[in-house]
């Protein structure tokens, strides 16, 4: 049985980045109400006008009350801040954090040591009153803004502690056409998943791809 996600408001902190504007993007096309979230209110508006599609821009603490799901799109310097000041906001809610730890060096992307695990745990952390899943690592931002591209080539590895939660987050992954939703583990699995993404950015400037990951016989 599949599970419906229909009509559901998805919200995005960190929406104006190329990441949270792509994902954002693909959910107003698949025709659920989009919230765009920022720090500034008016940079937020005008990224959701050049989406279209009926999204709306606010600041990020309105975004986190009004969305039914909220997705974490910020730089990983502002992650654990931004989550601590909207923990009244996000309480009760799914949290899907899909921030990736990254550090960069003259030798390329690398994986960042994070005290709590991962970005998800530290949410999970931060967050104890939300239901935190960890999704969206590996989407290829260019490829989600880029509206030539109609189908995305991608499985997107769900993890979480909430098997409803996660059930959702991964329908939500499949309203994006050509993308499926996986169930990839518990949140203390979050880390190695956040840290395929510096292997998955080496692979895109050596065979200049936007590659993501597909899972064999699921």
């Amino acid at each position: 049985m599949t599970t419906d996600v229909s009509g559901l408001s998805i919200g995005i902190l960190g929406g104006t980045g190329d990441q949270g504007k792509g994902l954002a993007r693909r959910f107003a096309l698949a025709g659920h109400p989009v919230l765009i979230g920022s720090r500034s209110a008016e940079r937020a508006q005008q990224a959701a006008e050049s989406i279209g599609s009926g999204a709306r821009g606010a600041g990020n603490a309105e975004v986190a009350a009004e969305a039914d799901i909220v997705i974490v799109a910020v730089p990983w310097e502002g992650h654990k801040e931004l989550l601590e000041s909207l923990r009244t906001e996000l309480s009760g809610k799914i949290v899907v954090d899909c921030v990736n730890p990254l550090g960069f060096d003259k030798q390329g992307a690398y994986a960042l040591p994070v005290e709590e695990g991962s970005a998800a745990q530290q949410a999970a952390a931060v967050l104890p009153d939300s239901r935190v899943v960890a999704a969206f690592h590996h989407v290829s931002a260019v490829l989600l803004l880029d509206e030539t591209v109609e189908k995305v080539d991608l499985d997107v590895l769900v993890l979480g502690e909430d098997r409803e939660a996660t059930d959702i987050v991964q329908a939500l992954a499949g309203v994006i056409p050509g993308v499926r939703g996986i169930y990839g583990g518990r949140l203390r699995n979050a880390h190695q998943v956040e840290a395929f993404t510096a292997n998955l950015i080496s692979i895109n400037r050596r065979y200049k791809a936007h590659a993501g990951i597909r899972l064999t016989d699921v």
